[in-house]
């Protein structure tokens, strides 16, 4: 696996190395001696599938409070999405800044989110799925997220939102 660390610190984007020969490829998704050497989470407690049937979907930006923050490994494994991630940390040098980065079935691209990220993602082809590896179980008293459009982020996302869940539209603007 190839593993670059992105604009906002802690945040990588893996790509697999893949080993081709006249039947396809074969590539790891997944080492936990590679992810250890590169200073990264090693346990995930669960695992999550999200479909999503209309392009233009969009889900986010979500995140879970302290002491109950959660680190997320991210794949598209049908369709495409725009994954976006928005740095909470308050001592962050990124703070408040966010990043993007186009997930593929084809790319099969992966992007390590960890704690203190608000995280979301807009689908760019019908039929689209989502899984995601979790490092901290669901807690719903701790779930957390802030608006999609909240001006203090300034997101741009690339096509036109479709469908977004009403919990999703009615969350507060950001408040640091």
């Amino acid at each position: 696996m190839i593993f670059r660390e992105a604009e906002l610190k802690g945040i990588y984007v893996i790509d697999p190395e893949r080993v081709e020969d006249e039947r396809g490829f074969f590539a790891r998704t997944w080492c936990q001696h590679e992810f250890q050497t590169n200073g990264l989470n090693i346990r995930w407690v669960q695992g999550n599938i999200a479909f999503n049937k209309r392009k233009g979907t969009l889900r986010g930006l979500h995140y879970q409070a302290p002491p109950f923050e959660e680190i997320k490994l991210v794949r598209c494994t049908l369709g495409a999405i725009y994954d976006v991630a928005i740095d909470l940390r308050l001592n962050s040098p990124t703070f408040k800044k966010w990043m993007a980065v186009e997930l593929t079935s084809e790319n099969r691209r992966m992007v390590y989110i960890p704690q203190g990220i608000a995280h979301g993602y807009q689908t760019l082809a019908d039929n689209t799925e989502v899984l995601y590896q979790i490092s901290e179980f669901f807690h719903q008293e701790s779930t957390k997220g802030v608006r999609w459009n909240d001006p203090a982020f300034n997101i741009h996302w690339p096509i036109d939102i479709n469908v977004i869940s009403d919990r999703d539209r009615s969350f507060l603007s950001f408040q640091s």
